[in-house]
């Protein structure tokens, strides 16, 4: 997503970054400030179409100025749902270790189409998926080698379970490190006892 400099003087500054309650205002006008809105708002952090819109919408934009001025930022490329599905998958995965199934959710939840989202994931394989969940186990193991092993397997199932792995993959990875570090195994009944994706402490 571009950088961009705010305005020095614009309408969203003259209204308080909305359009003027109780005021006549022209079509002009009214996209002038929802165009300054959008911008000051792309100089914080790049956003979604969606997340832009309820902005402008809770700012009393109407929703044919609020879709028209969306167009036009797409069509210049400051709106870009796909480059910010990627950006995020990316930039998630980097500093959180997030699985598919919990990238997809939030990218959900920020207004990305389900074809974009399914884009931005297919380049996920699950050998890359199992390699960071048993990774963030082994980081986490020093933690929690001293617990009691049911206490101990339900922090790292929680702690992946939030992260959005699946349960199967879960059993797999704690498994695959108790056996690396010389601890007795869970077996599948044991294991389902002690998935909790609640929240335990990272």
């Amino acid at each position: 997503m571009h950088s961009i400099s705010e305005p020095s003087a614009n309408p969203e500054e003259q209204s308080g970054g909305a359009v003027p309650a109780g005021e006549p205002v022209s079509p002009e006008e009214a996209e002038a400030i929802a165009r300054a809105i959008v911008l000051r708002q792309l100089t914080m952090a790049a956003r979604t179409r969606q997340q832009l819109r309820t902005t402008l919408l809770k700012r009393e934009v109407t929703p044919d100025i609020a879709e028209r001025v969306l167009d036009r930022m797409e069509a210049v490329g400051l709106v870009n749902d796909e480059a910010y599905a990627t950006d995020y998958v990316a930039q998630r995965r980097a500093s959180r270790g997030s699985g598919r199934r919990a990238l997809a959710q939030e990218l959900s939840r920020k207004g990305i189409a389900p074809e974009l989202i399914e884009q931005s994931l297919a380049d996920i394989e699950s050998q890359d998926e199992r390699a960071l969940a048993t990774d963030l186990v082994r980081r986490k193991w020093r933690r929690v080698a001293g617990l009691e092993s049911r206490a101990r397997r339900r922090r790292l199932a929680s702690m992946l379970g939030r992260r959005g792995y699946p349960p199967g993959l879960v059993f797999e990875v704690i498994r695959e490190v108790e056996a690396e570090e010389g601890q007795e195994q869970s077996d599948a009944a044991d294991y389902s006892a002690i998935v909790d994706t609640g929240s335990d402490d990272d």
